[in-house]
């Protein structure tokens, strides 16, 4: 992954200088993202193929240069790449420019830089993609061995909408073709990478891969849209995502086929071990890390098996690096408090899998001291984000520190498989099957916001195969009945459907075990209290500590939109909206009432789940460690009302 901006649009007077300048100053606060290479572009309206233009501080002849005419030229657009280097480190700089190609049989027409991108992230199928465009008699030779160089000829020939249908990945971008003057952006169909739009106050527009980068300069904010494009000739999004799973109007009703489940997750798993770079995998010690890490670690084997290359080790110590590589053996990471529940069963899960594995643990007062830089590069103040997020902030950083550029992790399992502990309560699978497309729908605001910008704080990629379009087209298209949790139905081994029963199936191979059977059939835990019950308690306490109950009485005030509930997003807002000040921004993250990171709909399942709508999975009475009775969450509410009205009636009558 890398960071990009887009301004597009700029008014009449705008001298490249200025442009560039601005381009300059904004790009910087993406640099975290790319810390490999700064790219920079500037174009004007439109140019034909009879320009005769000079080349641009060396990224090729399409852009607006020359230091005495840059003074005072005018310039329209302008685009910047800030890179991080996983696929083709050497050439694979960005933005990247059209090349022409060979005007021979069999061979698409392009120019030399007719159309210009920008990309944030993989596609994984770039390979398949060139060969069905020389089999469709558009070959493209590329210029750099950068997978996401084959957006340009797909654009060319499919056109923005039709060309993301058939990208496999996770990618954010912008294109502009410099014959039509037309440009356009698009977001991956889950929303993993991050993306904005933002409207300038000149009018203006700006595409940006955090909020940080066009906050200042944007009247109006908001999050692209996933599985959405943008282009200047309609002046609009439309939707290319749409799959049968999204679209269709009757409930899913294909058995599960553990087979089919198994070997598209490996499919999936495999796309993502794509790199050129040091790389390895997260590994909470949960159901959805520890398969991925067991596929990873099996399908490694068989490259081993078959004599191919893998990433060397730039951090062997051993002299001989000839014969010790990195990806000899897989690297495995996770964190904790010191004691928690997952640095235990990661522990189990590594030793199992085979991994090297590196257990980090954290202070609380650590955590506590990352939290308004967790928000800053979060750009969100909901509760449940930033409790998961702190951690991975803090392991990113030590990972990264190790020369690690990419990770493969488990974002999306729970919302395509029911594994949150609140779909005990699940009344049906029609309320079922809703609540996982509405979870997926939403994302973009939570999960992979969280381990996109986590990570990406630290120049660190996470890859995440639940959410591969593949895995997704045939794991929501299961018929939702067999997702529903039936705690007293036993399988022919005696075991209960319980959360994600039939992924955990599907992998419950005794005579070659992917994983024990302590670690395959374990209950679902959140990340936010897997790395240690005691990291939301202080969050708590710090937060009652930081917030009065007169700040906290007139929250509604402060915060019309999205007023806290509890004193703990009541800090949060606060730190936010000291970084992030205008009204616009605090709107890009919707926050609703949930329960251990449900809908709202969830809510009225159980008459348990209304006073206890905490995103902690220990909220639901089904947590082996859950919350007393006496738990609720209007509880800093009523103390700050109990204290206004003992100090209005002590107050002197005048």
């Amino acid at each position: 992954m890398c960071g990009i901006l887009g301004i597009f649009d700029c008014p009449e007077g705008m001298t490249q200088s200025a442009l560039r300048a601005k381009l300059i100053e904004c790009a910087h606060r993406l640099r975290h993202r790319g810390p490999d290479w700064s790219g920079y572009q500037l174009f004007c309206k439109n140019l034909d193929a009879n320009d005769q233009l000079a080349a641009a501080l060396g990224m090729g002849p399409l852009a607006i240069t020359g230091v005495k005419a840059a003074v005072t030229q005018p310039a329209m657009h302008a685009i910047a790449h800030e890179r991080l280097a996983i696929v083709d480190p050497e050439s694979g700089a960005q933005p990247l420019w059209a090349q022409a190609q060979p005007k021979k049989p069999g061979y698409m027409e392009m120019t030399e830089g007719e159309i210009v991108v920008a990309a944030n992230g993989e596609i994984y199928n770039y390979r398949e993609l060139y060969a069905e465009l020389e089999a469709a008699g558009c070959k493209y030779e590329p210029r750099t061995g950068s997978d996401c160089e084959v957006i340009i000829p797909m654009v060319k020939k499919y056109g923005l909408v039709k060309a993301c249908e058939k990208l496999r990945g996770m990618f954010g971008f912008v294109v502009f073709d410099r014959r039509s003057g037309e440009y356009g952006a698009a977001r991956d169909h889950i929303g993993i990478t991050s993306l904005y739009v933002g409207w300038g106050i000149d009018g203006s527009l700006w595409f940006s891969s955090e909020l940080k980068a066009i906050a200042v300069d944007c009247a109006r904010l908001e999050q692209f849209k996933p599985g959405h494009c943008w282009s200047s000739k309609k002046g609009d999004y439309e939707q290319w995502y749409q799959p049968t799973w999204l679209t269709r109007t009757t409930l899913p009703s294909d058995p599960c086929d553990y087979s089919k489940l198994r070997a598209v997750f490996e499919q999936a798993v495999e796309r993502r071990m794509m790199s050129d770079v040091p790389w390895g995998v997260l590994l909470s010690g949960g159901l959805d890390s520890s398969l991925v890490a067991s596929v990873a670690q099996r399908i490694l084997h068989r490259y081993q098996r078959q004599g191919q290359s893998v990433a060397p080790n730039t951090l062997s110590g051993d002299v001989d690096h000839s014969s010790e590589r990195w990806m000899s053996r897989l690297h495995s990471f996770s964190v904790g408090l010191e004691g928690s529940p997952d640095l235990a069963a990661a522990k189990k899960a590594a030793e199992f899998i085979g991994t090297v594995h590196h257990p980090y643990t954290f202070t609380l007062q650590e955590g506590l001291d990352a939290v308004k830089e967790v928000i800053y590069h979060l750009e969100t103040y909901d509760v449940t984000t930033i409790r998961a997020a702190t951690p991975m902030f803090l392991m990113s950083r030590k990972i990264k520190a190790m020369g690690v550029k990419m990770v493969l992790s488990g974002e999306g399992a729970d919302e395509i498989l029911a594994g949150y502990l609140y779909f005990h309560k699940a009344p049906n699978k029609t309320e079922l099957h809703a609540e996982l497309k509405d979870k997926l729908s939403q994302l973009y605001i939570y999960d992979c916001l969280r381990a996109n910008k986590s990570t990406m704080a630290w120049g660190l990629e996470a890859r995440v195969p639940f959410l591969d379009q593949d895995f997704l087209e045939v794991a929501m298209n299961i018929d939702p009945e067999e997702k529903m949790i039936k705690v007293h139905d036993k399988d022919e081994r005696g075991i209960a459907r319980i959360e994600k029963y039939i992924m955990r199936k599907a992998f419950d191979t005794p005579d070659d075990p992917y994983l024990p059977d302590n670690i395959l059939w374990r209950q679902k835990e959140q990340f936010s209290d897997g790395v240690g019950y005691g990291w939301i308690d202080a969050l708590r306490d710090h937060a009652d500590a930081m917030v009065t109950d007169q700040q906290f009485s007139v929250a509604k005030h402060r915060f019309p939109f999205n007023p806290p509930r509890t004193k703990e997003a009541y800090y949060y807002r606060d730190i936010f909206s000291s970084l992030f000040p205008s009204a616009s921004a605090a709107e890009t993250i919707p926050v609703a009432n949930s329960i251990a990171c449900s809908t709202e709909r969830a809510l009225s399942w159980d008459a348990s789940f209304r006073n206890r709508a905490d995103q902690s999975g220990r909220s639901v009475g089904v947590h082996v460690a859950a919350y007393d009775a006496n738990f609720d969450i209007e509880a800093d509410k009523k103390k700050a009302e109990e204290s206004l009205r003992k100090q209005h009636a002590t107050k002197p009558k005048a």
